[in-house]
C-alpha cells in the first residue's frame, strides 16, 4: 500500500485556495499568518500537489485532502526540485535570508516558466528577511511578472513589514485543539498525546513543537508521561545541550516561559522580579552569543536546586 500525506487542520483555508484558483480569481501575491509550527508549510505543500496534479486523473484526492507520497510530483516538490517552485528560506549558517537569494529569484523571474505554467515563489519566515533582501523582494511584488505566484509565509509572533503586508492577500490560519491531538496521534500512529506531560500539552499546544519532544524523550529515554518541565530543564542543563541539541536550541525561550508560567504563581521563591531578571539575562546571553553555561549554573542553582 503506497504511503499518503494527509492534511489535517486548515480544510477550510485549503478550500478556499482551491476554489479562488478553480474560478481562476488565484491571487498573486498572499501572505499565510499563524502561530509557529501548526503546518503552515504543509498546507502549501498540499496546495502545490493539487494544483500540479490537476493534469493527472486521481493524483490528489480532494475527499480524502491527501496525496501518495512516491509518485513523480510529489518527489519534485518534497526535494525542491520543481521547475516551477523556487523555496527561499533562511540558510542554517545565516541570521536572515540574504539578498542574494532574493536576486537568484528575480533572475529566474525574468525566464519563461517551465511549460508556459504558473511559477510559484515560496518564501518561509518571512520575518527573516534582511533590510536589503525586503527592499528587493518589495520591487517583485509591486511589479509581479506573469504566471509567476508569491506565497509568503510568517509565523504570527513576528509583525511583518507594513510594506509588504499591504501588497498581499492576508489569510490567517490557525488549529483547535481536536487537530492537534489528531496531528500528533496521527504521526506517530497511536494515541500518544494523552501521554504527554501536561506541563507541555496546557501551555503550548503546537503539533511540530510536540511532535519535537516526542521524538527527543524517547531518543533520550525519558518518560513522556513523568517528565515535566523541571525535569527537562535539569536534563537539558546536566548535559549541556542548550549549544549542542538543535531542538533544544530552538525552544530555549520556550522551556524557560513554561518554567515561570507554571511556577510564578506556586512557589513564593519566584517572583517576577525573579522572572524578569532571567528573561533579561537570557536575552543579552544570547543576542551577543555569551556564555549560556554561566547562565544555566545560575538557573539551575536559584530556581531548579531545593
Amino acid at each position: 500500500m503506497s504511503e499518503t500525506s494527509k492534511l489535517i487542520g486548515h480544510i477550510t483555508l485549503f478550500r478556499n485556495l482551491i476554489y479562488l484558483d478553480q474560478i481562476q480569481k488565484f491571487p498573486n501575491k498572499i501572505l499565510i499568518n499563524g502561530p509557529k509550527g501548526i503546518g503552515k508549510k504543509i498546507l502549501i505543500n498540499h496546495f502545490l500537489n493539487y494544483f500540479y496534479s490537476k493534469k493527472y486523473d486521481n493524483s490528489y484526492d480532494l475527499k480524502k485532502n491527501e496525496f501518495k507520497l512516491n509518485n513523480n510530483l510529489s518527489k519534485l516538490i518534497s526535494t525542491n526540485t520543481h521547475p516551477n517552485i523556487f523555496k527561499i528560506k533562511k540558510k542554517v549558517d545565516k541570521k536572515i535570508i540574504d539578498v542574494d537569494q532574493i536576486r537568484e529569484m528575480i533572475q529566474l523571474t525574468n525566464q519563461t516558466s517551465f511549460n508556459s505554467d504558473r511559477r510559484f515563489i515560496i518564501i518561509e519566515d518571512i520575518n527573516s528577511l534582511g533590510i536589503n533582501s525586503a527592499n528587493a523582494l518589495l520591487k517583485s511584488l509591486e511589479e509581479p511578472k506573469n504566471n509567476t505566484y508569491y506565497i509568503l509565509i510568517n509565523n504570527s509572533e513576528f509583525k511583518v513589514l507594513e510594506t509588504i503586508k499591504s501588497r498581499c492577500l492576508e489569510f490567517k490560519s490557525n488549529l483547535v485543539n481536536s487537530e492537534v491531538i489528531e496531528i500528533v496521534n496521527h504521526y506517530f500512529n497511536r494515541n500518544i498525546y494523552n501521554d504527554i506531560n501536561l506541563d507541555f500539552i496546557n501551555n503550548y499546544n503546537s503539533p511540530s513543537f510536540l511532535i519535537s519532544l516526542v521524538n527527543f524523550l524517547e531518543t533520550k529515554d525519558l518518560s513522556i508521561k513523568e517528565c515535566n518541565i523541571e525535569d527537562l530543564l535539569t536534563y537539558i542543563i546536566k548535559n549541556k545541550l542548550y549549544t549542542s541539541d538543535e531542538f533544544i536550541k530552538e525552544y530555549l525561550n520556550l522551556f524557560i516561559e513554561l518554567f515561570f508560567y507554571k511556577n510564578i504563581n506556586n512557589s513564593k521563591n519566584i517572583s517576577f522580579k525573579i522572572k524578569k531578571y532571567f528573561y533579561l539575562k537570557f536575552s543579552f546571553v544570547k543576542k551577543y552569543n555569551l556564555d549560556f553555561e554561566s547562565y544555566f549554573l545560575e538557573f539551575n542553582d536559584k530556581l531548579l536546586s531545593e
